[in-house]
């Protein structure tokens, strides 16, 4: 565990940057309005514990000021952000995102703006005991879920902590993260399993096979199955959620023992990936 200090500002836009004015700082504006009334962007870092074993921390908190203003020129475009980290032996590294950013008529039927990311992955690299690691961003985390499009209320300001993580240069790394075993739908329709791509690289998992301990629970992931860095999917018992890839096993029965299972994720050689165990198979570590 090691503690860093993260603080970020706003250097450009591919938009006509004469109509913006705080760029170069953490509080980028815009908006043919008064200063207090424009809409904006806001990044603020902190002290944080960082971990360079795929652990996710806050890389800051982002806030867009969303206030009615006058139409832009150019609604969509790109706000860059430079994030300088510096760790407690004194280490310091700056990292850039692109920030897509869709200002959406206020008086339509969703008014709500939208920010994405282009790419979650930094371009930019960190030596750290002789490994080269990257900066991954796994999303937003607005309403208690991490979520990877911001979506913006209108008439205040919508803030989420950026979720991050470090992850080794040039290789993807696919975990489970998670089981929702108690479900609470019919037939526990709603259980599901989390896998994350904790790497830098995108994960191509077609024919990968998801199981338990026990036979006949095995869902095979189909052909252009790729998940991108710092991404989450999961395989629902039988729900299709498409915003967490659609995948379903499609059976009318739980699945996930509700006393506790071994959740098992093989790639197509047979090797086990990755295995999440829960309940009464969680291993508890001796005093």
């Amino acid at each position: 565990m090691s503690t860093a200090v993260t603080s970020g500002s706003w250097p450009s836009v591919t938009a006509d940057a004469s109509t913006f004015s705080g760029l170069g700082t953490d509080h980028v504006r815009w908006g043919n309005v008064a200063d207090d009334a424009k809409s904006g962007y806001v990044f603020s870092g902190g002290s944080v514990p960082v971990k360079l074993d795929g652990t996710e921390f806050t890389l800051g908190t982002f806030t867009h000021r969303n206030f009615p203003v006058p139409a832009l020129p150019q609604p969509q475009f790109d706000v860059d952000l430079s994030v300088k980290v510096v760790f407690e032996d004194g280490t310091e590294s700056a990292f850039s995102f692109r920030f897509h950013h869709n200002e959406t008529p206020n008086d339509g039927p969703a008014p709500e703006d939208l920010v994405d990311l282009p790419s979650f992955v930094s371009p930019e690299e960190v030596t750290v005991d002789g490994r080269k690691y990257k900066v991954v961003i796994s999303g937003f985390k607005q309403n208690g879920q991490i979520v990877r499009q911001f979506v913006s209320a209108e008439g205040g300001a919508n803030s989420a902590d950026v979720v991050a993580l470090f992850a080794p240069a040039g290789e993807p790394d696919v975990v489970l993260t998670d089981v929702r075993f108690r479900g609470t739908a019919k037939n526990q329709a709603d259980e599901y399993v989390e896998i994350m791509n904790r790497g830098s690289e995108p994960a191509d998992i077609s024919g990968w096979q998801l199981g338990a301990d026990d036979a006949g629970q095995d869902f095979v992931f189909p052909a252009g199955t790729v998940i991108q860095p710092g991404q989450r999917i999961r395989v629902y018992t039988n729900e299709v959620h498409p915003e967490w890839g659609g995948h379903s096993y499609g059976i009318n029965r739980p699945i996930w023992n509700n006393k506790g299972d071994n959740a098992l994720l093989q790639n197509t050689a047979g090797k086990t990936v990755s295995e999440f165990p829960y309940g009464d198979k969680v291993k508890v570590a001796a005093p």
